[in-house]
């Protein structure tokens, strides 16, 4: 035996040995059954992992920019790359972000990535949610699930604002703005709910740490929490699947171990056929759904996962190299006394920002005999976003099936059901168009007063036309399915 031929039994000796000390401390055997889990191989399940990727992405890049980020307001002497606020005395939190955009080696490219990771982020979990609602997979016993990612995009959202807070430059501190007053405006609770999350009244010295403290810990944690949820019950109840087109057959192993391949069942219905090499052909019913059919987890779903992880992070990295980011060097550091020409919140805010512009004036009232003071700003940036998240929470509840169901449907032959889900797209839509009144208004040319009558019209109007027009072109299309007569009963004279 040579030399190589020995070494190479005594790697496989000691990779036996260390595996075998594992397993009898933690018991690794019995893990192995997860790894035969069946991943259905649908392109749009993965919209799930793309989000979960994101994630990791965010706490990496959030990792390195937070070795250089000074949370703190107070002034200090910019000694940077910038020419421009060269001397001058700016805000600590300020003149961090510029040090980590010019100064640091990658720092630019690291931050970029870290912003267009928390937008593919939320923009995966909504397209997730979406595919999930049309295709009905949030129906028994999949609620708890649904319930879950709802929180999940909730947080995600709150990240990103808390976040993009962080800079304090003139932009940032605006919106900061009027996230606070929007949290003020709580009946009754408000004042305490500034304290909390700003520190008090906005701008103080407590506002950009507090902000920190939420955006790096308390939110990271609350999602991580609720990815580890989600996964542990979708691991539990297992994949929801697509229809299957016909009956699946499989090999299972012969009474002396030969095979070809293999199919798990958890009691159902599979029949058997005898084959030539002495082993037995299950036959799965295309409408059995105690099992699911699909790629094992490993080796075949990880090397999916692998490749829509390369995927992501060369997006990411093609976003941060040629797309540029908020650029606080021309906003400037925060000045109480202006205000930006122009100021809108991320796209995936756009709609609060919209109802916010719509609503009027006259909706603010005080509740007599208690003197509870209802302002536009609670029910619009507050109260509505609410009963909007609530009613996504819910759904699930409100389209109830005692029975459980483990294959998803066509949206085509769900008609009220994508009628609802039509109506309250176009219904965040229109939102989100309002929230840009002011550059519509331009393109028109045309000012606000114009264009807002119009909007908030259209924002009643037409989510229940086109759920209507959704619902009876279905509804049609679903009565002329039923009538056709199903082949097996048309007599072949």
């Amino acid at each position: 035996m040579s030399r190589i031929d020995r070494l190479a039994d005594q790697t496989a000796d000691a990779g036996s040995r260390a595996y075998d000390w594992m397993d009898t401390r933690f018991d690794l055997d019995t893990g192995r059954q997860f790894l035969g889990k069946a991943f259905p191989a649908e392109d749009s399940f993965l919209l799930g992992e793309v989000a979960l990727f994101c994630f990791l992405l965010l706490v990496l890049t959030g990792m390195f920019l937070g070795m250089f980020f000074e949370p703190s307001t107070s002034d200090v002497k910019y000694e940077g790359s910038v020419e421009k606020f060269q001397g001058e005395e700016v805000p600590e939190a300020f003149a961090s972000v510029l040090h980590i955009t010019y100064d640091i080696p990658f720092g630019m490219f690291i931050r970029r990535m870290h912003h267009w990771a928390a937008h593919l982020f939320v923009a995966s979990i909504g397209l997730h949610m979406l595919r999930v609602f049309f295709t009905g997979a949030y129906r028994n016993p999949r609620e708890p699930n649904w319930v879950v990612g709802t929180a999940l995009a909730g947080l995600s959202m709150g990240a990103a604002y808390t976040g993009y807070a962080l800079p304090f430059d003139e932009f940032a501190a605006t919106a900061t703005g009027i996230g606070y007053n929007l949290a003020t405006s709580i009946p009754l609770v408000g004042g305490l709910v500034g304290k909390a999350f700003f520190g008090g009244e906005f701008p103080s010295s407590a506002t950009i740490p507090r902000l920190y403290f939420i955006h790096v810990l308390v939110i990271p944690i609350a999602i991580g929490v609720l990815l580890a949820i989600h996964m542990a019950i979708l691991i539990r109840q297992k994949h929801t699947e697509a229809p299957r087109d016909e009956d699946v057959r499989g090999l299972t192993p012969s009474p002396e171990g030969q095979q070809a391949g293999a199919t798990a069942s958890d009691g159902g219905t599979e029949s058997a056929v005898s084959t030539t090499d002495g082993g037995t052909e299950s036959v799965l019913p295309k409408d059995d759904d105690s099992v699911v059919v699909g790629l094992p987890a490993f080796p075949n779903q990880t090397a999916v996962s692998a490749v829509v992880f390369f995927l992501t992070l060369a997006t990411l990295s093609a976003l941060a190299g040629f797309l540029p980011v908020h650029n606080i060097a021309e906003y400037g550091p925060n000045n109480p006394a202006g205000t930006p020409e122009l100021i809108m919140p991320d796209w995936f805010l756009m709609w609060v920002y919209g109802l916010l512009k719509l609503l009027p004036s006259w909706m603010s009232f005080t509740i007599p005999f208690v003197h509870i003071h209802i302002s536009t700003e609670f029910v619009g940036g507050v109260l509505l976003p609410t009963l909007v998240f609530g009613a996504i929470a819910v759904w699930p509840f409100v389209d109830y099936h005692d029975e459980s169901v483990h294959f998803t449907a066509d949206p085509l032959d769900r008609p009220w059901q994508t009628a609802v889900g039509v109506a309250a797209v176009q219904f965040i839509m229109i939102a989100s168009i309002a929230g840009m009144n002011n550059l519509l208004g331009r393109a028109l040319g045309v000012g606000t007063g114009v264009i807002n009558p119009i909007l908030t019209v259209a924002l009643f109007l037409v989510p229940i036309v086109s759920g209507l027009v959704v619902y009876r072109v279905l509804g049609e299309r679903d009565e002329q399915t039923h009538a056709k007569p199903h082949p097996e009963e048309v007599d072949d004279d």
